[in-house]
């Protein structure tokens, strides 16, 4: 068994290094490696150091370096000292040293990840980014690295409000825009204002995006499945309902894929009105459509019943953190003291950064960017589905980044043809995962064999087409002949 002299004779070498360090910052090592010396239990509680003296000729440095540690120490409550009894290791200090863990959400360890929602992140500007860096570090006045305003930096304010009017249709004046850590964010600042005034409950497509209760729950407010059909959310379920806040994505439906009709739009704003309400419109992918100009928001046809919110994480990147929310003016001052509350306002840095890539013109040219990549990809999807699932329908119009395929009953039953695909290193959800546990998208899907939400934008074409090989070979019960390609 080792003594507690031996840990203690273990723990000094440890020392060694601080006493090595330069002159002006061996003092300051010292008491680090001292510190750590206890958290980590090599220094045991109840450990007699030696004297200030002994421990001062061990490590070859002065006296005066190992007592003013012992005294700094001993101040923390790390050490403990008894007049004329010495020094000794107090019982105060447990350990908290652990290994940072990643809690990102990170892709399963799949051969090809078919999982929507992720964008192709090697796509991102790193030349024209650090270029708008190095340009916002020259020019930005010192008194704008202060407290932002909980808004968010006018500069960036009005580069949103152009960009939105010009490419999204919306009514966007400056003073109504704030930015925000994302869609995320903005759903819970939205959620926070409606509770604080009485709506205990949001409606939310279904299916739709799981994320959305999850942060309605985060700000107390409850929410409730509403069914869509071909046009829509169903504008009748919200008044039965009485229901006054819903959830959508018009431009493109998440995950169903479908644009709202024009009617359907109409009948949403109409009910909106009608009970003075509030339709919460996320434009997750609104920029992204494929076979014609992008239809324009909601927003724009109503922004006193539209909150609208976007972000730059599927046309930049989704670690970037940076989205708007454009809210009706009744709600303004709500929204901002909320956001004032939260987090004093995001970064002022990225903020100038993200208004200068916008003003200069290179926001446009990623979009453009992002849309051939994007819609080459989707083609490439839909001739290899079309080659190795011969008679399958994709549904969704010709937007975003993924798509809705429904394999032909061959293929089923579903929960087979899941497990052989996960066996065989394929990463595939269902639609009926996206639905709440009433059945509506259990209903939708009914009679139609397989039916798959995939994701395509972070693949190349080649990668697709591997991904839907291997799914069709292990749909024929071949996942050992699966197994062999790399």
């Amino acid at each position: 068994m080792t003594s507690r002299s031996d840990r203690a004779g273990t723990a000094w070498e440890l020392l060694l290094p601080a006493a090595s360090a330069p002159a002006r910052s061996r003092g300051r090592s010292l008491r680090s490696a001292l510190r750590d010396a206890v958290r980590s239990g090599r220094l045991a509680p109840g450990t007699r150091l030696p004297s200030s003296r002994e421990l001062a000729a061990d490590l070859g440095v002065s006296r005066g370096l190992v007592t003013e540690a012992y005294e700094q120490l001993t101040a923390e409550g790390y050490l403990r000292s008894d007049r004329g009894a010495g020094t000794w290791v107090g019982g105060a200090a447990r350990s908290a040293v652990r290994g940072a863990r990643d809690l990102a959400p990170r892709p399963a360890h799949a051969r090809v990840d078919f999982i929507a929602g992720t964008p192709d992140l090697s796509l991102f500007p790193r030349a024209a980014w650090a270029a708008a860096h190095r340009g916002v570090l020259a020019e930005l006045p010192h008194d704008a690295l202060g407290y932002p305003d909980p808004r968010g930096l006018p500069r960036l304010r009005t580069a949103l409000a152009e960009l939105l009017v010009r490419r999204r249709g919306v009514v966007a004046d400056p003073e109504a825009i704030v930015v925000c850590s994302g869609v995320a964010q903005a759903m819970a600042l939205v959620g926070f204002v409606l509770r604080a005034r009485g709506v205990d409950t949001v409606g939310v497509e279904d299916p739709g995006s799981p994320q959305h209760g999850e942060l309605f729950a985060s700000a107390g407010v409850a929410t409730a499945p509403v069914p869509l059909d071909d046009e829509g959310v169903v504008t009748g379920v919200l008044r039965e309902r009485g229901l006054r806040a819903v959830v959508t994505t018009p431009a493109h439906q998440f995950p169903l894929g479908i644009g709202y009709s024009a009617r359907r739009r109409a009948e949403l704003l109409d009910w909106a009105r009608s009970v003075d309400g509030l339709i919460i419109e996320d434009d997750y992918d609104g920029d992204f459509r494929y076979d014609r100009a992008p239809v324009g928001a909601l927003q724009g046809l109503d922004p006193e019943h539209v909150a609208y919110t976007g972000s730059v994480s599927k046309s930049l990147a989704p670690g970037l953190r940076l989205g708007w929310l454009l809210v009706p003016e009744s709600m303004t001052d709500e929204v901002v003291a909320r956001k004032r509350m939260m987090d004093l306002g995001n970064p002022a840095l990225d903020q100038a950064l993200l208004a200068r890539f916008v003003e200069r013109g290179d926001y446009d040219r990623q979009l453009r960017r992002c849309q051939r990549a994007y819609r080459e990809r989707r083609d490439a999807l839909v001739v290899a589905l079309d080659a190795f699932f011969p008679g399958t329908e994709v549904t969704g119009i010709a937007a975003g980044l993924h798509v809705i395929a429904r394999l032909p009953e061959r293929w089923g039953p579903q929960e087979d043809f899941l497990r052989r695909a996960s066996a065989a290193g394929v990463a595939v959800r269902p639609l009926s995962e996206y639905g709440s546990a009433d059945g509506s998208v259990l209903r939708l899907a009914e009679g139609s064999g397989v039916r798959l939400v995939l994701g395509y934008a972070h693949l190349t074409p080649a990668r697709i087409a591997e991904g839907v090989r291997l799914l069709a070979e292990v749909g024929q019960g071949r996942g050992d002949a699966a197994a062999t390609v790399r």
